[in-house]
């Protein structure tokens, strides 16, 4: 590989690692054989509790290989993608060469660093329509689509198995205890979501239950937007967690680049019965995979990644794992 081969892998790297996972587990590892990376699933990484089908964490390698994507492009770089069933090895990018990059490409690159989940109190205000169509053509050119709910009835019933989900979680000793686990970790930690980026208890409920972690409590409760805007998104066929991630990722950048900020409300997705339920409301659509909470939020700290050269392996034309450069 050459110097300039391995600087570029490691700045796409380093983007990669910024994508977004349950509880910030960064379930990933990266595979790195000469112009080819490798996305695989951690299985150590996946939560037993949550997500015992490792449907969370192939979202969260989906979202991961879009930021990959998406700075090799921004950077002047043809790629190929294809997706592989796995179960561990979920996605495989080749550089082809060169190309001259689209100002949207440099765009989306650009929003990698500055995308992360905020889980505080948006401020109350509607989402323009040209945002939401951006949002919507970012989720089709992924390979998916996306469902935007602001009001009606089918709000109101997604709301509901939120709030639902989240009773039946509060009473599950062994999903507080996973929860408590990776939540309010210290200061320097890697993994997790630390206290400082968790959300402070809400007061007033808000329509939706929105998650306390652990640390949440120490914060004084807040105000939430009372409807945020929610965006479901599906793909036509069931079994495909990682592109839907690949797309969800699309729509999360998109939306920084308009100045919005997102979180997510996995609830109902981590429990059986709301999740059928779920799946049920969106059956004519296709397959749900997340639930984002997207509106304009106010700066906030973001959760702290492993390094990319701790995820990743560098396999060598003799076959033999080498140090990733750059």
């Amino acid at each position: 590989m050459t110097a300039p081969m391995a600087d570029g892998f490691a700045r796409a790297l380093a983007a990669a690692v910024k994508a977004p996972s349950p509880h910030n587990t960064q379930p990933w590892r990266f595979e790195v054989r000469g112009s080819r990376i490798d996305v695989l699933l951690d299985p150590e990484r996946v939560l037993p509790v949550s997500d015992p089908g490792a449907r969370q964490a192939r979202l969260a390698c989906g979202a991961a290989a879009f930021n990959l994507v998406t700075t090799l492009r921004g950077e002047g770089r043809r790629v190929s993608v294809r997706f592989l069933p796995g179960p561990r090895r979920l996605v495989t990018v080749e550089v082809l060469g060169r190309h001259e990059p689209a100002e949207a490409e440099r765009r989306l690159a650009a929003a990698v660093h500055a995308r992360h989940t905020n889980r505080r109190p948006f401020q109350d205000r509607p989402v323009p329509e040209r945002a939401r169509s951006a949002l919507v053509a970012a989720a089709r050119d992924g390979g998916a689509d996306l469902h935007l709910l602001d009001r009606g009835a089918r709000y109101d019933a997604v709301a509901a198995l939120v709030r639902r989900a989240e009773r039946l979680q509060e009473t599950d000793e062994r999903y507080l205890g996973e929860t408590r686990r990776w939540t309010g970790r210290p200061r320097g930690e890697t993994s997790g979501v630390p206290a400082a980026a968790a959300g402070p208890p809400a007061s007033p409920a808000p329509a939706l239950a929105l998650r306390e972690f652990a640390g949440s409590q120490d914060l004084p409760a807040r105000e939430y937007e009372q409807q945020p805007l929610l965006g479901v998104v599906t793909t036509r066929h069931p079994g495909q967690d990682t592109r839907a991630g690949f797309a969800v990722e699309r729509v999360l950048l998109t939306a920084t680049v308009h100045g919005l900020s997102a979180s997510f409300l996995s609830q109902p997705f981590e429990v059986p019965g709301p999740r059928g339920e779920l799946a049920a409301l969106f059956r004519r659509e296709g397959e749900p995979h997340t639930l984002l909470r997207l509106g304009f939020g106010f700066t906030t700290p973001g959760a702290p990644r492993r390094p990319a050269d701790e995820v990743t392996t560098v396999v060598g034309e003799s076959g033999r794992a080498e140090g990733l450069h750059g």
